[in-house]
């Protein structure tokens, strides 16, 4: 079943990307030849009206064919004054805009209502794990204040955690090498420990064994939209800083393609209702920053080729953003090839993390 549900929900963040295109090019009045879910070939297809309608056999995307997106192509007079290059700059940065827009709606609402019942992490401890190095230093309701003069939230606190390695190459169960230095408040008195984290396969990093306790986080309308907007500023911030740094190896291994956002979905959804709905609005706000970027075939390119003709009061020649959107073809193409790379190294290895 979450195979399912996982392709499901994949499929429903295509089709309404691709809907946003679809319904605003009918509003301004542009002729749609083709709307269609994955690519050609066609499994199932009908027309209806001018449109034709389908379902493809390579379920990795979709499109939305508006007549003229080509300026050079010869058009017949009663069809041309509909075509995507015979509107107006507004018009079409509207068209391509509305894609990514209806991305960006679906993370936030499904952010907005995730905060109603949600719990907020605190920086006090909920418990230790049995026989970890924290089960011997650490206390519930201790409050952690830093780690190695760090302060910062959980994740900052466990990334400094994990840079005390073992020595040589990693094992299971292995201590690091130095210990972490562990600030805490206990009873209203701060002390200092000292602990050696270990080493845990499951998790890739060295772990010292604690959970953080967490608190109703209780929103009213207005705090709940706060937190969905942070939340996504957070993702666009490192969505787009693994992207600018892809050559740095550790960025480069964030990235993932097609089949790791969908395996990730289906194992949340195993996991957690909750978790399977914040990951789809992870993705979906993933697909609206990457289709945002300045080059083509990406709707970004789009945009940006608009506003250019519109500074320069003329028509770009299509030679130039055809040559242009090889940049942009071969972007998308390492991404692909390095998102599938290392999809398929956690699919044979150690797996999604999706806790």
């Amino acid at each position: 079943m979450s195979w399912f549900l996982a392709f499901a929900g994949f499929a429903v963040l295509i089709i309404l990307h691709e809907f946003g295109h679809f319904v605003v090019a009918k509003a301004v009045g542009m002729r749609v030849e083709r709307f269609g879910l994955f690519f050609p070939p066609f499994i199932v297809k009908k027309r209806i009206g001018e449109t034709e309608y389908g379902v493809g056999a390579i379920p990795l995307g979709g499109f939305v064919k508006i007549t003229g997106m080509n300026p050079e192509e010869e058009l017949p007079p009663d069809i041309a004054p509909r075509a995507y290059y015979h509107q107006s700059v507004w018009k079409r940065i509207v068209v391509i805009t509305a894609g990514p827009f209806m991305n960006l709606v679906i993370a936030f609402l499904i952010l907005f209502g995730l905060a109603f019942g949600a719990n907020q992490l605190t920086s006090r401890v909920a418990d230790t794990a049995p026989g970890s190095p924290a089960a011997r230093v650490l206390e519930p309701g201790d409050r952690i204040i830093s780690v190695d003069g760090v302060r910062g939230d959980q994740a900052d606190l466990a990334r400094q955690i994990s840079k005390h390695r073992c020595p040589g190459d990693p094992r299971p169960g292995c201590l690091a090498r130095t210990p972490a230095v562990v600030q805490v408040e206990r009873d209203g008195q701060v002390r200092t420990i000292r602990v050696r984290p270990r080493y845990d396969p499951d998790q890739g990093r060295t772990l010292i064994g604690f959970t953080f306790a967490t608190r109703p986080l209780n929103p009213s309308l207005g705090e709940a939209a706060d937190t969905s907007v942070d939340l996504m500023w957070a993702v666009t911030s490192g969505t787009v800083q693994a992207i600018a740094r892809i050559f740095d190896p550790e960025q480069r291994e964030q990235i993932s393609g097609v089949v790791g956002s969908y395996e990730i979905t289906r194992q949340a959804i195993e996991f957690d209702t909750r978790r399977a709905l914040a990951v789809l609005a992870v993705i979906s706000l993933s697909l609206a920053i990457v289709n945002l970027f300045p080059f083509l075939p990406l709707d970004g390119g789009h945009i940006f080729w608009s506003v250019v003709e519109k500074v320069r009061g003329r028509a770009v020649p299509f030679r130039i953003m055809e040559q242009s959107g090889y940049l942009g073809f071969m972007l998308v193409i390492f991404l692909f090839v390095i998102g599938l790379s290392n999809d398929i190294g956690r699919l044979t290895g150690g797996g999604f993390d999706t806790r």
